[in-house]
């Protein structure tokens, strides 16, 4: 499995490749000047007697990850072991994905997990954190401030915040909690998945986690028991999470064969074509999808595929524009590379990286009014 998502959620995808320089370029010249500045540390830094080599040589491959792109990280071991529980189903956290911009100057929340503190904050999509804790996050990298967010569930962490929209910055004190992953939902909370009025389903998809397919078919299956005769799919907020989960909920709904996504890396294992498999797929059910700009990743490529091929109507705004993939490579010493090895591409061969998916209708929502949504859709909401 490909992870898709800003950093909460995990997939793997293991394999080799032998690094191939380029003849214009002399490794070896390179190494030698990387040890030699090694070497230099070691015998004239003030406290260069306090360092290993372990501890200079993970702290430059630290730095060489983190100079890549946001997304790009050489994983400590216990940080390797916190992303492998992501998607498991328990972690210990305050319940936002967040990201960092490709300049590296603002976290930014993608979106509040469903019924989680955050959540019940009412921090929203775009909102930026300035603070951990009171100490700022200029320069922070995106994998420290996740690690400052984590903790013992019961702990609390204060963060400051700025909401671009209103030029206003707030303080939340926000108390960790087991973050548990309930992705596929009802408007009630309840699971039931009962019809509107006029017929209707409706389904919100928290999150692309391992069961998310097969949870979405089993509540569509039971709505058309009941008679549905249009199906509302809603992906705003949803940051995310596994490729293949996204290509097993547009398969449902596409004929067998149909291309759904592509991915184009630099390795040959990376360039890869994803079609719809679904022996039972429902052909003829009207769908709207909407998204908002808390939607990313594979959120768009399952707005982006059902849009591209006219078998979904998409409604709201402006999607989020995270459209790379992260695999996981683990080496020794229990320690992991997560590389950015991919861009993906809708079926019409659309890029969604810094761009999004742009909705058939425009529907744009105020915080007020985005701030209302997400309480309406926590249990107990109104």
């Amino acid at each position: 499995m490909v992870l898709l998502g800003v950093n909460l959620t995990v997939g793997f995808l293991l394999y080799r490749e032998t690094a191939q320089a380029s003849s214009a370029e002399d490794p070896y010249e390179t190494y030698e000047l990387f040890a030699s500045v090694v070497e230099r540390i070691r015998s004239d830094y003030v406290e260069g007697d306090k360092l290993t080599y372990r501890d200079l040589i993970q702290s430059a491959l630290k730095g060489m990850l983190n100079s890549l792109d946001p997304h790009s990280e050489f994983m400590e071991p216990v940080h390797y072991d916190e992303l492998k529980k992501d998607t498991e189903g328990a972690f210990g956290g305050v319940g936002i994905v967040v990201t960092m911009d490709e300049n590296k100057k603002y976290l930014t929340v993608v979106s509040p997990m469903a019924d989680t503190p955050a959540f019940q904050a009412g921090i929203i999509s775009g909102d930026r954190i300035v603070k951990i804790e009171n100490r700022t996050t200029e320069g922070i990298t995106l994998q420290e401030a996740v690690k400052r967010l984590r903790g013992e569930p019961g702990s609390e962490v204060t963060i400051t915040l700025y909401r671009p929209s209103s030029a206003k910055l707030r303080e939340v004190v926000l108390e960790r909690a087991i973050i548990k992953l309930q992705t596929v939902k009802d408007l009630s909370g309840n699971n039931t998945f009962d019809l509107d009025e006029d017929n209707i389903g409706y389904v919100w998809l928290t999150q692309f986690g391992e069961q998310t397919s097969r949870d979405l078919r089993k509540a569509v299956d039971q709505m058309m028991e009941k008679g549905m005769r249009g199906l509302v799919l809603d992906l705003r907020g949803n940051p995310g999470g596994l490729l293949d989960q996204a290509v097993e909920v547009c398969e449902q709904f596409l004929p067998a064969g149909q291309l759904v996504v592509f991915t184009q890396g630099k390795s040959e294992m990376m360039r890869s074509k994803h079609h719809a498999a679904s022996l039972n797929p429902i052909l003829d059910l009207p769908i709207v999808v909407l998204v908002n700009n808390g939607s990313a990743s594979a959120s768009e490529i399952v707005s982006g595929c059902l849009q591209d091929l006219g078998r979904a109507v998409v409604l709201g705004e402006q999607t989020f524009g995270k459209g790379s993939v992260q695999s996981i490579f683990p080496v020794s010493g229990g320690w992991a590379l997560r590389l950015t090895t991919a861009k993906y591409y809708t079926p019409s061969e659309k890029i969604i990286h810094g761009k999004g998916i742009t909705p058939d209708i425009t529907v744009s929502v105020s915080d007020e009014e985005l701030e209302s949504l997400f309480y309406k859709r926590s249990p107990g909401g109104v």
